[in-house]
């Protein structure tokens, strides 16, 4: 396992290009790498329990993102096939 700075600051990186991604579909897979490397440095012993504690609280809040950026693909590709819908006319002959 690497070093607990190693570790960290790949995770920051991370956090970094999740922010500023191009593309959607970049976004899940670097959210499920935050949340392993926070797992990760969340039980190391070498971190004080009041830190550990923070990474898990952190951890806690990427996997309700990691559902989020779920939840907004689906809704995004509803609304790109409702798109291809034709609208009903106002009145029938």
């Amino acid at each position: 396992m690497p070093c607990a700075e190693a570790l960290l600051a790949g995770t920051l990186a991370l956090m970094t290009g999740w922010a500023q991604a191009c593309c959607d579909g970049h976004r899940e897979p670097m959210a499920r790498k935050i949340v392993a490397n926070l797992q990760n440095l969340a039980q190391l012993e070498a971190l004080t329990p009041h830190f550990r504690t923070m990474l898990w609280s952190l951890q806690t809040r990427w996997v309700q993102q990691c559902t989020n950026v779920r939840s907004d693909e689906a809704l995004v590709a509803a609304e790109a096939r409702r798109a291809l819908w034709h609208s009903a006319p106002e009145a029938l002959q």
